[in-house]
């Protein structure tokens, strides 16, 4: 299930749908593999969710339990919000210091 990472970046339901809908035709700006991920992973989706605030990330794993742990465990150390995850592909939001996104009201 979905989870969000810290409780600065909570999102209601018409939230994440609508971001959800931003994210439909972007790709995957991260790949990571089976091996999980480090720092260098870690700061690569950081650095990303700073210049894009939403984005998509590609968990490459063999067993859904893995991807869920690793997708929530990248948003807890990236403090981005897990919007959604399909297959092996993660959403992440995490507000910008100049917002480009505009969330609809909660």
């Amino acid at each position: 299930m979905l989870a969000l990472a810290n409780k600065s970046t909570q999102l209601t339901s018409k939230q994440r749908a609508y971001l959800r809908g931003l994210a439909h035709h972007l790709n995957p700006v991260v790949q990571l593999g089976k091996s999980g991920f480090g720092p260098a992973a870690v700061g690569e989706v950081d650095r990303n969710l700073k210049h894009h605030e939403l984005i998509k990330v590609r968990i490459v794993c063999d067993d859904r339990g893995d991807f869920e742990t690793m997708a929530e465990s990248l948003a807890t150390e990236t403090g981005a919000a897990l919007v959604q995850s399909i297959g092996r592909i993660a959403v992440y939001y995490r507000e910008g210091e100049e917002p480009e996104i505009k969330l609809p009201k909660a």
